[in-house]
């Protein structure tokens, strides 16, 4: 399978649109001799000024990431324990960002089964934390350029992307109406309750 890389020419500058975008895109996780793939089912966006953007109290050392420029990779734990994967979402210095919520697993389904101990392939990377762990995404990838040759990165494959749902975030407790979350409908790889993915 080929995987373009994307360029950051050719990410939308605002948030909500990026996230949207990156639906049906590639995330590439290079390991010295493997390679994990999968293809972005989920995102949520985060905005500037938004109470649940870990953004919105200014920048501090754990979130600095997000300040960079759009295309930037930001990596944090939640709740002590899992780890997620979110790509910066604004020009420099503006603090946005976009959760990858889910991904079809494409590539280096093995290493996953094992990192996750289930073999149910759709199970793998459903959910941020679990994505997270299926893909070996480490607080060393943070801040990494996710459109330029490394460890993570961002492509493209030649296959359609299905029809995109919009609605509510989920597991958050601020700005709980905003309609920020971007899913390939009918998914079976998609999170969250099957009443928010229709």
């Amino acid at each position: 399978m080929r995987v373009v890389r994307l360029t950051r020419a050719e990410l939308p500058v605002d948030t909500a649109e990026l996230a949207r975008f990156l639906v049906g895109k590639v995330v590439v996780r290079d390991l010295p001799d493997d390679r994990i793939s999968g293809r972005i089912v989920e995102t949520e966006a985060y905005l500037p000024r938004d109470a649940a953007c870990h953004a919105y109290r200014g920048e501090t050392p754990r979130n600095r990431s997000l300040f960079l420029e759009f295309g930037h990779a930001y990596v944090y734990v939640s709740y002590g324990i899992h780890r997620m994967l979110n790509v910066a979402g604004g020009a420099r210095g503006i603090g946005a960002g976009i959760l990858i919520r889910a991904v079809e697993p494409l590539q280096g389904i093995e290493l996953m089964q094992a990192r996750r101990g289930l073999e149910r392939v759709t199970d793998l990377a459903r959910g941020p934390g679990k994505l997270a762990q299926a893909m070996e995404i480490t607080l060393g990838l943070d801040g990494l350029d996710l459109t330029r040759e490394g460890p993570l990165w961002l492509g493209r494959i030649d296959r359609p992307t299905g029809s995109i749902g919009v609605s509510v975030r989920i597991g958050i407790t601020k700005e709980t109406d905003l309609p920020l979350r971007f899913f390939e409908r009918g998914s079976p790889y998609v999170s969250g309750p099957k009443r928010l993915s229709v």
